[in-house]
Parts: C-alpha cells; structure tokens; sequence
C-alpha cells in the first residue's frame, strides 16, 4: 500500500491510498465511498484489498473536508466531489496509469457515474448501493432542510457526526442530469445492490439499470447492509466485481 497527497478539485491535499497487488497491476481502478464517509469505511477497505487478489490496483482517497484531506466539507457539494474524483483520476494517469475501472459506494456510486464522462480511459463503472439520483441524500438531512433552505446553512448530524451543509448543496443536487449521464454513460455498468437495504432502498437500483443501455449487469448483495460492514458480503461483492470487470479491462 502507498499513502500520498494529491490537490482537489478545490485545490486543498486530498489524503489517498493505493492498494497494490502483488506484482505489475493488470489495471487501475478507482473508488469513491459514501456521504460523509472516508476513504477507510469498511466497504472501501475490503473491496479495494479483495481486488488486488485478482491483480488490480485500487486508489481510494478522502472527499474534500473529510477524512484526512483538506478543506471545508460545508464548502463542498456534489458537483465538486464528482471534480475530486476527477482529479484523483488525473493524478493516477500522471503517476502511475489512468483508472479503466469507477467503484462508487452509495453517493459515491451517484458520484462515478457523474465523472466518467471526464476520463476518456474508463471502460467499466460498478456502483454498490447507490441512489439513481444525488438528491436522495437530501432525505437525510430531515427537519433541518427547512432551515438550510431558509438560514442558508444548518449543522446536521450525519451517522452521529456533525456537519455543516448549505444552501449550495441542495441547489447542486438537484440540478445534476443524472439519468442523462446515466443513459450515456459509454462504459460497462455493474450495479450491485443489497433487497434489504434499509438507506437507499434498491428500487434505485431498478432506475439506475433500467436507464442505462448495455453492457449492464445486476447483482443482489442478499442481506448486506447498507455499509456492507458483514466481511462476507465485502467479499463477495469483491469477488463478483473482479470476475465482471476482467471481461472489460485490457
């Protein structure tokens, strides 16, 4: 594992790690985890590891303002993740060889699918729970959008943390085409998605299979959670994408 620093899309050091498997990658990929998460949730950690078996090298790092990069997460929004992931694309092409491989977990899934329209080397995009629409995370936020909407910012608690969210981000989410990028997404699409998640139920799941064109593939995570936190289900999700995704990597 390498451990390094890269700018973001807002110029602050973004904190990343690369898994490497054992001897010369085959490919790149590169993971964006949940909302309000870090690069370090369970999800992110043993789906990276489980694919460097399978000879592909893993980048995950922390969205702006969280984790260990730098920054504001009140500063941040959809859109400015989407430009992170961007970036650490970039940075990937420049040190070591551009990602043909998006993992997103939850609104990372939502942010992958946004960013592949800016990495021309992307062959295959795989989300694992996500919302066929960023603004469903906006449901998160209960009583206090009203007053995000009305004082123009409110301190939220998220997973029993706090964070501050502003106006901006509910008026990112909800201008962002996401069934166009969706539907045009020129790439091999894997959507994973567990019946029984209770955060993003998997009729998003439906949407998000059903707008995109072929190649496209579905995969039940049977009784995972939300944060796949069972090992098993890490696993296993690990296992199936490596197997799909060696049908499209060079």
């Amino acid at each position: 594992m390498t451990r390094f620093e890269f700018p973001g899309s807002q110029g602050t050091s973004l904190a990343a790690r690369l898994e490497l498997p054992e001897g010369a990658p085959k490919a790149y990929a590169l993971f964006a985890h949940c909302f309000t998460c870090n690069k370090d949730v369970v999800a992110a950690t043993r789906v990276a590891r489980g694919l460097t078996a399978f000879g592909v090298a893993v980048l995950r790092f922390d969205f702006t303002g969280l984790g260990g990069s730098e920054g504001e997460f009140a500063n941040t929004d959809f859109s400015s993740n989407v430009g992170d992931l961007v970036a650490a694309a970039n940075h990937l092409r420049d040190e070591y060889e551009a990602p043909q491989l998006l993992i997103g977990h939850s609104l990372g899934g939502a942010a992958v699918l946004a960013a592949r329209h800016a990495l021309p080397e992307v062959r295959a995009v795989a989300t694992i729970a996500a919302p066929a629409d960023p603004q469903h995370v906006a449901r998160l936020l209960g009583d206090s959008r009203e007053e995000i909407e009305r004082q123009g910012e409110a301190e939220v608690v998220l997973a029993g943390r706090p964070f501050r969210i502003r106006k901006q981000f509910l008026e990112d989410i909800a201008a962002q085409p996401q069934a166009e990028r969706i539907r045009g997404l020129k790439a091999a699409l894997l959507v994973m998605h567990s019946p029984v998640d209770a955060e993003v139920g998997v009729e998003n799941a439906r949407i998000i299979f059903d707008t995109a064109r072929h190649p496209k593939s579905f995969v039940a995570l049977d009784g995972a959670d939300h944060l796949l936190t069972g090992r098993a289900d890490a696993a296993f999700a690990a296992d199936i994408l490596a197997t799909w995704a060696k049908r499209y990597l060079v």
